[in-house]
């Protein structure tokens, strides 16, 4: 079982930067392929971004691409959602979530807030 804690979010202006980090613990954490989502006010949950167990593969909604970045450093348990340019249309709660097969165990969120 995979356990997940997102961390990092806060308030930021337009045009800001936030790093985002999800901690996981259990030793099988580098087996699982690991997705970003955030749900607005409102709005459905939707992906944000997605890395493969090795790092070797990342895909990001088209909405983020060219400002977000995934990175993952399987050592300390933890993959990371770098945000820049961020604008208030970012502004949700963040979700991580962690994939193998057919496992998904999700973290609790952390709040992005973009002011303009």
């Amino acid at each position: 079982q995979v356990q997940l804690v997102e961390s990092g979010g806060g308030l930021v202006q337009a045009g800001g930067s936030l790093r985002l980090s999800c901690a996981a613990s259990g030793r099988t954490f580098s087996n699982y392929d690991i997705n970003w989502y955030r749900q607005a006010p409102g709005k459905e949950r939707e992906f944000v971004a997605h890395i493969a167990w090795n790092g070797g593969n990342k895909n990001y909604a088209d909405s983020v691409k060219d400002r977000f970045a995934i990175s993952r450093d399987n050592s300390r348990n933890t993959v990371y959602l770098q945000m820049n340019g961020l604008q208030p249309e970012d502004t949700a709660i963040y979700y991580c979530n962690a994939e193998r097969l057919t496992s998904r165990y999700w973290g609790q969120g952390t709040q992005v807030t973009v002011s303009s």
